[in-house]
């Protein structure tokens, strides 16, 4: 039997296994929030998401040039880094021109790129189809080199409260390899590694609406990408497209978004096709973890 996890206190699992399991959260009538295995009264399962939501939409998108008799399709990409997409047309109906097989390519940053010109069969009839669009952040031709990660924060110690392969949260293909450290509210975090900033979200409150909460996102020069979540609402102190060196200041610690306690999350990843997955990486100073209360470790 696990005991309750006391996440207000900073005691979050720490595991080494892949399985995910069912956590229960229950407040008590001082209104402590505690965390089970096991279900008690008035207790309610607690849905973990996926962390590593982004929106980009708006800066990865169609972009339709209608013309007489044709439509131009363009993909834009206003990120500052590269991006794989897809790109395949479904439902033809009067079209000429359209792949018959998906187009896959890797848009370079800040691109804008013709990849179809569909014509009119017959003209003066409209075209009719579907476009089916995929992307992926990343270039997966990229090679990731070997690199120890200074600690990317100032002050503590502090201690690890999750590891790769955590039970908690830490199972799904781009958290599996992340690491959690407890630490105060404030706390300031700096890039472990340079390069360029390429995604920030600066305005989450408290839970909010996104399970990230409030992060940054950095493109190394080798294709990986570190990624620094659950950020001080207005903290963040770097823009898109700034180049960051080591130690760098890039926000505050907070305990936004999917959070369990304050904490930093940090993760580092690749595309792999298609897809982010965290990788493997190593500090280069240890760093202590938690004791895990659910195994008896003291």
């Amino acid at each position: 039997m696990l005991a309750p996890l006391l996440f207000a206190c900073g005691l979050v699992l720490a595991s080494t296994s892949a399985m995910a399991m069912t956590i229960y959260k229950s407040t008590d009538a001082n209104g402590v929030v505690s965390y089970s295995d096991r279900p008690s009264r008035g207790a309610q399962v607690f849905v973990f998401r996926d962390r590593m939501v982004e929106h980009l939409e708006r800066q990865v998108f169609l972009d339709i040039k209608k013309q007489k008799g044709a439509d131009a399709v363009f993909v834009r990409n206003d990120l500052y880094a590269p991006v794989e997409i897809e790109l395949s047309f479904a439902g033809l109906d009067n079209v000429s021109g359209a792949p018959s097989r998906p187009i896959r390519r890797v848009l370079p940053a800040r691109s804008n790129l013709r990849l179809a010109l569909l014509t009119a069969i017959q003209p003066g009839k409209p075209l009719m189809y579907t476009p089916r669009f995929e992307y992926s952040l990343g270039d997966p031709a990229d090679a990731a080199q070997a690199y120890r990660y200074p600690l990317p924060w100032r002050g503590g110690p502090f201690r690890l409260s999750q590891g790769a392969n955590g039970q908690y949260s830490h199972y799904g293909p781009k958290n599996r390899y992340a690491m959690d450290i407890a630490m105060p509210v404030g706390t300031p975090i700096i890039a472990a590694r340079g390069g360029v900033v390429i995604k920030t979200e600066n305005e989450q409150t408290g839970r909010g609406d996104d399970p990230s909460g409030n992060f940054v996102r950095v493109l190394h020069d080798d294709g990986t990408m570190g990624v620094y979540l659950h950020l001080q609402k207005g903290s963040v102190s770097v823009r898109e497209g700034q180049r960051v060196a080591v130690g760098t200041p890039l926000a505050l610690s907070g305990n936004t978004g999917n959070s369990s306690g304050p904490h930093l999350h940090f993760v580092v990843q690749r595309n792999t096709g298609l897809g982010l997955v965290s990788i493997p990486y190593q500090f280069d100073q240890p760093v202590g973890e938690l004791p895990n209360f659910a195994v008896g470790k003291q």
